[in-house]
C-alpha cells in the first residue's frame, strides 16, 4: 500500500484534536474546519511539504538525514541553557541581564523566515517520525 501524505496529515491532526480539545462541540468544530481545509485544497501544500520531508528523511545521504535532528538539538540546548541562567540571575542579576540582552540581540538578528523554517521543519520531522512509528507498528515491528 502506497503512502498517502494527506492521510498522514489527517491522522496527526485528528490525534492532536482528540488530545488538545476536550469539549465535544469544540472538537467537532475543529474536525469540521480541518475537513474544510482539505476540501478547499489548502492541505495540498502541506501534503507536498510532507512528501519532501519524508523523501529527505529516507535519503541514504547521512548529512541529509542528520541535518534536521542536529538543528533540533541546537534548539534544545538553547532551552536547557535557560536553567543555569535562572541560577545566575539569583547570584548576579547584572551579569544575567547582560547575557540576556546579548542573547536577545543575537536572536533578533535571525530573520523571521528562519524561524518559520524551523517551525515547519520541526512539525514535519515529528510528523514523519510519528508516521514511521505508526507504520512500523502496523506491520508488526515493535521497535519504534
Amino acid at each position: 500500500m502506497a503512502f498517502d501524505p494527506l492521510t498522514a496529515i489527517f491522522g496527526v491532526g485528528e490525534k492532536l484534536i482528540d488530545k488538545l480539545i476536550p469539549d465535544p462541540a469544540a472538537k467537532a468544530k475543529a474536525q469540521f474546519e480541518m475537513r474544510q481545509l482539505a476540501q478547499n485544497g489548502e492541505l495540498k501544500e502541506l501534503e507536498t511539504r510532507m512528501s519532501a520531508i519524508l523523501a529527505e528523511a529516507q535519503s541514504s545521504d547521512p548529512w541529509t538525514s542528520r541535518a534536521r535532528p542536529s538543528f533540533l538539538y541546537v534548539v534544545y540546548l538553547m532551552i536547557l541553557v535557560s536553567i543555569p541562567m535562572g541560577f545566575l540571575t539569583a547570584f548576579s542579576p547584572e551579569t544575567a541581564l547582560a547575557v540576556t540582552t546579548g542573547m536577545q540581540s543575537w536572536l533578533a538578528a535571525i530573520p523571521e523566515s528562519m524561524w518559520t523554517l524551523f517551525g515547519a521543519g520541526y512539525l514535519g520531522y515529528t510528523g514523519a517520525r510519528e508516521f514511521g512509528k505508526h507504520s512500523k507498528n502496523k506491520h508488526g515491528s515493535n521497535d519504534g
